[in-house]
C-alpha cells in the first residue's frame, strides 16, 4: 500500500480535534470504528496532505466529511480543499450533522454502497484492511 503524506505539524492539531470532537463525529465513529463498516479501517482527525479529514479509510481512498456549522461560510474552501485531495485521487462522501442525528440508518447505508460499489469496479486489492 502505498504511504501517505502529510504535514507532520497537523498532529497536534488532530489530536485536539479527536479529544474535542462534535456529537455527529462521535456518532459516526461509534459506527466506524473497530472495522465495523464492512470490515474496513477507518481513522478520525486525520492528517492528510497539508489538510486534516473527518474520517478517512487509506484501503480505499475514502474521505468521510460531516459539515457541522463549523463549515458555516467555509464553503469556498471546503470546495477547493476537496478540489485539491480528489486530484491526488482520494474520494469524497459528505453528511450533514442533520443527516447524523435525524438518518443514521441512511448515512450507514450509503456508505456501504458506495464501498460496494467501489470493490466492484475493481478498484479494491485482495483483503479488507
Amino acid at each position: 500500500m502505498k504511504k501517505l503524506h502529510y504535514d507532520p505539524h497537523l498532529n497536534k492539531r488532530a489530536r485536539e480535534l479527536r479529544n474535542h470532537a462534535t456529537l455527529a463525529e462521535i456518532l459516526l465513529w461509534k459506527k466506524l470504528k473497530r472495522r465495523q463498516m464492512l470490515g474496513y479501517q477507518f481513522l478520525r482527525q486525520r492528517p492528510l496532505e497539508h489538510f486534516i479529514v473527518d474520517f478517512f479509510c487509506h484501503r480505499l481512498r475514502l474521505i468521510i466529511e460531516i459539515d457541522g456549522r463549523s463549515h458555516n461560510g467555509k464553503e469556498k474552501y471546503d470546495a477547493w480543499r476537496q478540489k485539491q485531495l480528489e486530484e491526488k485521487k482520494f474520494h469524497f462522501l459528505r453528511f450533514t450533522n442533520d443527516e447524523i442525528f435525524n438518518n443514521m440508518e441512511d448515512v450507514l447505508r450509503r456508505i456501504e454502497e458506495w464501498i460496494m460499489a467501489h470493490e466492484q469496479a475493481g478498484n479494491k486489492s485482495s483483503g479488507a484492511t
